[in-house]
């Protein structure tokens, strides 16, 4: 299992691009994994379920399954945030992680820059940054860079640079 970050800001494009990313990358043969970063509030949970009144009346996990999926529900209640790596841990396997969001740890990343956001970019301050998809260029970085639409490109990058998760597990 490998894995390579997705970052930039809100409004970059981050899940537009891994909503293409995907299916490239399965084109090529490998299974594809997900974790995405909210920041904020998110339920997958809906009132009048039943996995909805365990949760509310106190369960610390609820593992919902069918015979087409499951899904797996972690109420932190007074816990802190899961980092990145204790995400990874639970992780099951896979051959390729796209990791989108967490932009501020420290694993390698695709930095997807989009000119009309008008945020300065990541990568000049991210030693984490490996490449840049983006819609204009940057001449003075040395990082590879590919366009934003380039979706064969990206693919390439993000199997370049991907890092096997136990190494991210160690650091």
């Amino acid at each position: 299992m490998r894995v390579i970050g997705i970052a930039g800001w809100s409004g970059a494009g981050k899940t537009t691009l891994v909503s293409k990313l995907i299916p490239a990358l399965m084109g090529r043969g490998l299974r594809v994994s997900t974790i995405k970063h909210a920041h904020h509030g998110f339920d997958v949970d809906q009132p009048g379920k039943d996995s909805y009144t365990h949760r509310m009346v106190g369960a610390s996990e609820i593992l919902v399954s069918s015979a087409n999926r499951f899904a797996l529900i972690h109420e932190l209640r007074d816990e802190p945030e899961f980092t990145l790596r204790q995400l990874l841990a639970r992780l099951g396997p896979c051959d390729l992680v796209l990791v989108e969001g967490f932009k501020r740890e420290s694993h390698p990343k695709i930095e997807i820059f989009r000119a009309a956001n008008s945020r300065e970019p990541l990568h000049p301050d991210d030693p984490y940054i490996r490449a840049i998809a983006a819609d204009t260029a940057f001449p003075g970085s040395a990082l590879p860079q590919v366009h934003l639409d380039d979706i064969a490109a990206i693919a390439d990058l993000a199997e370049r640079f991907a890092v096997p998760r136990d190494e991210l597990l160690r650091g």
